[in-house]
């Protein structure tokens, strides 16, 4: 049973969500808030996104403004629906290895391993010179920018400025299908996408999420982090793919941890004459993880099958049904992730 009559009885809790980004892994993103939307006591003020979490916060957002709750959730479900309907015609398929033993790699497929080989010769300004990208027009036809603006949910968006390395927060007004485009921008696999004349890559080398406007910006005391990247592994990586895989987790967290310890050291030191430190002591950090994410290679990130939706999303409704379980009655109340520990992490 995912509703008790504990949480329906929960008084309302206005709640603030960080979501990570990591391509089709973000339909794991989806089940959580699928699942967080059906709870009437949350109440969403702030979400900051990266990538596909990016989306999924804007999808969401604008669904909201639209119709409530109802409508946010049958938003998203829209969304990964159409990137499954376009992902049919996608030559990136699980190769027949992997579909026998069930796995959702696309290690062994013959059209990943030639793009992941061209991707080290060749950039994408020389494979696909006109920029196309098959996520614009579902952008585009999914999430209405005008309506976003309006929405009572605010949108941090983060891309990375390519001349200066530094991270690039869109709010609400600024949010276009550009911006999401940027904030998901891995330069591998497509061109830089300009705004305001400014070229801007994915935005997990900068912030994966970015936490601080929600701390500064927001009303809500209480962030909910939505993880999809695995922070730490049991095993040491041998394979030339696991070895990449590993790096690039650890970039797109490696911001991350380094502001959550920022947060904690503020919070220690805070006092009276302190404003940041005041505000990151107010605030109240959760996590909603699973270890099913951990056992997915990063190949999958670019699985578009429907099937692959349907099991992330369901993972994501179960993992956010135990987080609530738990901890429904700690919102509001405590941080139920401990941050004092990244204080004794070695910088």
């Amino acid at each position: 049973m995912e509703t008790s009559t504990a949480l329906i009885e929960r008084g309302p809790v206005l709640v603030d969500l960080a979501l990570q980004g990591g391509g089709a892994h973000g339909a794991f993103t989806w089940g959580v808030l699928d699942r967080l939307l059906e709870e009437p006591w949350l109440q969403i003020d702030g979400v900051s996104g990266t990538s596909a979490g990016a989306m999924n916060a804007a999808v969401m957002a604008d669904g909201y403004t639209r119709g409530g709750a109802p409508a946010a959730r049958e938003a998203l479900a829209g969304f990964w629906r159409a990137v499954a309907d376009a992902g049919r015609f996608s030559p990136l398929r699980r190769g027949p290895l992997d579909r026998l033993l069930g796995r959702w790699t696309l290690d062994s497929s013959p059209v990943f391993i030639a793009m992941d080989m061209m991707s080290r010769l060749f950039s994408p300004y020389d494979v696909n010179p006109r920029g196309v990208n098959p996520l614009r027009d579902i952008l585009e036809a999914q999430i209405d920018f005008r309506r976003l603006q309006d929405s009572s949910m605010r949108l941090f968006v983060t891309a990375t400025n390519v001349h200066t390395g530094r991270g690039h927060i869109f709010r609400n007004a600024d949010v276009t299908a550009d911006v999401l485009l940027a904030s998901a921008c891995l330069p591998t696999m497509f061109q830089a996408i300009e705004i305001d004349g400014e070229p801007y890559w994915d935005g997990g080398y900068s912030g994966n999420p970015t936490i601080t406007p929600l701390v500064r910006e927001c009303r809500s005391e209480d962030t909910i982090l939505i993880q999809i990247n695995p922070v730490e592994r049991k095993t040491t990586p041998r394979s030339a793919a696991e070895i990449l895989n590993r790096l690039n987790e650890i970039a797109f967290n490696s911001v991350l941890l380094k502001e959550l310890r920022m947060g904690a050291l503020l919070r220690r030191m805070a006092d009276a004459k302190d404003e940041e430190g005041r505000l990151w002591a107010q605030m109240r950090i959760h996590r909603i993880a699973s270890d099913v994410m951990n056992e997915l290679g990063a190949s999958s990130k670019l699985n578009a099958e429907w099937a692959f939706f349907e099991m992330l999303h369901k993972e994501g409704r179960k993992s956010a049904d135990a987080f609530l379980q738990a901890h429904a009655h700690d919102l509001g109340v405590r941080s139920t992730l401990e941050m004092d520990p990244l204080l004794e992490a070695r910088i």
